[in-house]
């Protein structure tokens, strides 16, 4: 399988270090690996070079003050589930990262578009800050409360983790709905269905509507993207 990871990633942008953020995953597919064949990567180049710039464009245009220089990668790392996600590199660019599982799971260039632009605009939106900004608040907010109490510090200790990571979920659904409905204006932009796009999350279990969940039910996603779409 290397001569895929590096056929794909010589292609669209060099290997880069990055900082995984857990939020910004799609959940992955309880399924033995799809295969990766090299139809499978040809359809991931042509549709990252077709992203990028359009993914670019909207993020210069909604997030002007954004590093908007879009690395489009594959993680090449062995046993990685059926996964894309958003991230930054060290220098703050934003990178999207695409599992060789995922590149094998997509059926078709419209699914492959859309999920790839839902995770740009993650960084469009501001996700990744906008999260950690919630954790912080709530870790202060329960590690303050428990140390108001008089309790010891590792009650105290594990309360901030508690409230980190509460925070951390309060808006994530939200920020999963508002990344569904940018990509679908970007996948539309860039000459992909974003409405077929979506048709992807039928490979993936339905999250429901747990309570603090990080994504919302799959029905509630695709009755998003329907309703951009018809707007566009």
């Amino acid at each position: 399988m290397r001569w895929i990871a590096c056929l794909a990633l010589g292609l669209v942008a060099s290997c880069v270090e990055v900082s995984e953020t857990a939020q910004t995953r799609q959940p992955a597919a309880e399924r033995p690996a799809p295969t990766v064949t090299r139809a499978k990567v040809q359809q991931f180049l042509t549709v990252a070079q077709r992203i990028e710039p359009v993914a670019e464009r909207s993020c210069r245009a909604r997030a002007p003050r954004s590093n908007c220089d879009f690395r489009i990668v594959v993680d090449d790392r062995p046993g990685q589930p059926v996964n894309a996600y958003q991230t930054l590199d060290r220098t703050g660019r934003p990178v999207v990262a695409f599992t060789l599982p995922m590149i094998g799971a997509v059926r078709n260039a419209d699914e492959l578009a859309f999920v790839m632009g839902h995770e740009a605009a993650h960084h469009i939106a501001g996700h990744i800050p906008r999260q950690q900004q919630s954790a912080m608040a709530g870790a202060v907010i329960l590690g303050g409360i428990a140390a108001i109490t008089g309790a010891g510090q590792s009650v105290v200790d594990g309360a901030v983790d508690l409230g980190a990571g509460v925070g951390g979920r309060v808006f994530s659904k939200d920020f999963e709905l508002e990344a569904d409905a940018l990509g679908t204006v970007i996948a539309h932009r860039a000459g992909y269905d974003p409405v077929r796009g979506v048709a992807f999350f039928s490979q993936i279990p339905d999250p429901g509507n747990r309570f603090l969940g990080t994504h919302p039910p799959n029905a509630q996603r695709v009755e998003t993207v329907r309703r951009v779409a018809a707007g566009l």
